[in-house]
């Protein structure tokens, strides 16, 4: 498999990207933390998963520092069901399945819906982590009551999606509506066309 890789400094670095180690490994980046102590420089502290042996060490590092990105083998796939401990996709060109395990995708499942589709980042034959799309439309399964006449500048109310989603909504949203959720933020974005 060919790595590609782009340099950009690691204040741009996000979960579930893979970046180059000094070592010249490959680390999945598991978390990130930023420190801003008052008038100290900023320090970033990534928490990184070695792609060939599987451990996890915590590097800090200054956040204008470059560090290689690399790109690896992206494929869409649709995911189908929840397994134990596990999420299943299937591969939409060769229909061979792949579970990605929980602590890989956990909190990224709760934008999913079963038959939905994201991408999934492979790394020699096997997955590594999942990239959603932008935006997803999920049902409203609770909510408080919409207000008639609310304004979209009342306050946002909380509201629970059927994947088990938290997010808040604007006044005006119904239980049973379907409405666009940003995947990077976690926010409201519109009812569903």
């Amino acid at each position: 498999m060919e790595v590609s890789v782009a340099s950009i400094e690691y204040s741009q670095v996000r979960k579930g990207m893979v970046i180059v180690g000094d070592d010249g490994q490959l680390y999945t980046v598991v978390d990130r933390d930023l420190n801003t102590p008052g008038n100290w420089r900023a320090i970033l502290q990534l928490k990184l998963k070695n792609l060939k042996t599987g451990s996890i060490a915590v590097n800090r590092v200054r956040p204008q520092d470059k560090v290689e990105q690399a790109y690896l083998d992206k494929r869409e796939m649709q995911y189908l069901y929840k397994d134990g401990d596990g999420y299943v996709f299937m591969d939409n060109e060769t229909f061979d399945q792949y579970t990605l395990q929980h602590e890989m995708v956990g909190e990224l499942m709760l934008y999913l819906k079963e038959g939905e589709k994201g991408h999934i980042i492979m790394y020699e034959g096997k997955p590594l982590s999942l990239e959603l799309p932008a935006t997803v439309e999920l049902k409203v399964i609770e909510t408080e009551p919409s207000v008639k006449g609310a304004t979209a500048a009342a306050q946002f109310k909380p509201a629970i999606m059927e994947t088990g989603l938290k997010i808040t909504v604007p006044p005006f949203v119904g239980i049973g509506e379907m409405v666009a959720v940003d995947t990077r933020t976690g926010e409201y974005l519109s009812r569903a066309k």
